[in-house]
């Protein structure tokens, strides 16, 4: 609800696609520079203790954004000053949570389908959201999106806090925070597979997710419509991502999950060429549908993957510079798809990210899959022993 109203103020404002990159790059630049360094974070201390200060964080920085609206102040730098702060908060808050969901799991064989679930759980969010969102804001503005959001923080903060769990033992790392980081960064760059997956992901970060900025401009100017559009639109991406969110929550074995992180770009990149072609809403519809689907299936499946192949002692540091490569790099890509946006259009702007994409699956299958398959097969064949 949040991320609508941000966007369509901002568009409303300025109706400038270059603006609505940059809050786009606002929220996800801290990601780029802290992530590394949240990763040593979280490692070093208790991940649940971690959540509950940075959901904290994001509630007041809901809140802050609700009070500027409701009182009529709210200006597009307000938003912009927000959006990087939420952006700090979010650095560390997103792997912290990627590395707390094994420590919620009890049997190992469990942990593919329970960030299935953590992805349904998400994307019924993402689905019912920005419906609703789209409605309050013709109906009683962008404010109380902001406002609810806010308040929905309370019920996150209030069950981490009674959430009984066995305590993570938290291992004794020497070294500085920079040797910390440096160490993290050696390994995960250092093995082949891990440095595959991450290069993939912020390929279709960079090119595959400019959609995401653009949609304002798709809602009211291709289709001819309004916020009640750019809700549906963005429904429409949230029905997608759970639809695969079950998908995966329905896979019984972890063996061949790695196609689908090659299969994946494929269909996020014609879903996206197809929906720059589209002024038919029904169409717009099924392709939004079909490009969250391929964006949800990449960062899930490559999610279960290399929560399969890490050391737990750096599992930490290895989700944050997985972080970092979907949202420490999706900040350069609203820039780039903003800025492509107002010299050749949005529609000429997806496709071209849309072949990157295509492009960009080419060139893992090529390169790395069958190498990646094969340290899956060692991994289940020792998991049996």
């Amino acid at each position: 609800m949040t991320q609508i109203a941000t966007l369509w103020l901002v568009y409303h404002f300025t109706k400038s696609s270059l603006m609505l990159g940059l809050v786009g790059f606002a929220n996800q630049i801290p990601n780029f520079f802290v992530a590394p360094l949240g990763g040593v974070i979280i490692d070093h201390f208790s991940r649940r203790h971690t959540l509950i200060i940075t959901q904290q964080l994001a509630m007041i920085q809901s809140l802050m954004l609700a009070i500027l609206a409701l009182t009529g102040i709210i200006q597009v730098w307000h938003i912009i000053a927000l959006s990087l702060f939420q952006g700090f908060i979010n650095a560390i808050d997103v792997p912290a949570r990627q590395a707390f969901i094994p420590e919620l799991v009890e049997h190992r064989e469990d942990l593919s389908s329970a960030i299935a679930i953590n992805s349904i759980m998400f994307n019924c969010a993402l689905f019912i959201g920005p419906a609703i969102g789209g409605l309050l804001i013709v109906r009683i503005g962008a404010a109380y999106c902001f406002l609810i959001d806010g308040l929905s923080y309370i019920a996150v903060i209030i069950t981490l806090v009674v959430m009984k769990i066995k305590n993570k033992e938290v291992s004794v790392i020497s070294g500085s925070p920079l040797q910390r980081v440096k160490d993290g960064f050696t390994y995960t760059f250092g093995f082949p597979s891990i440095r595959a997956i991450l290069s993939l992901s912020a390929l279709v970060s960079l090119m595959g997710m400019q959609y995401t900025v653009l949609e304002p401009i798709f809602a009211e100017e291709i289709l001819k419509g309004g916020a009640q559009t750019l809700g549906f639109l963005m429904a429409a991406s949230g029905v997608g991502a759970l639809l695969g969110s079950i998908y995966l929550a329905t896979w019984r074995t972890e063996l061949g999950i790695e196609k689908l992180i090659a299969l994946a770009p494929v269909i996020l990149g014609i879903g996206l060429i197809i929906f720059s072609l589209s002024h038919f809403l029904p169409l717009s519809l099924l392709m939004m549908m079909i490009i969250s689907l391929g964006v949800l299936l990449l960062i899930a499946t490559s999610n279960i993957v290399l929560q399969m192949i890490v050391d737990d002692d750096k599992r930490g540091r290895v989700m944050s510079f997985f972080a970092m490569s979907i949202l420490g790099v999706l900040p350069f890509g609203n820039l780039l798809g903003g800025a492509l946006a107002r010299y050749i259009g949005a529609p000429n702007t997806l496709i071209i990210a849309g072949i990157a994409c295509i492009l960009g699956a080419i060139f893992f299958v090529v390169k790395y899959l069958s190498a990646l398959t094969q340290i899956l097969h060692q991994i289940n064949e020792k998991n049996k022993i």
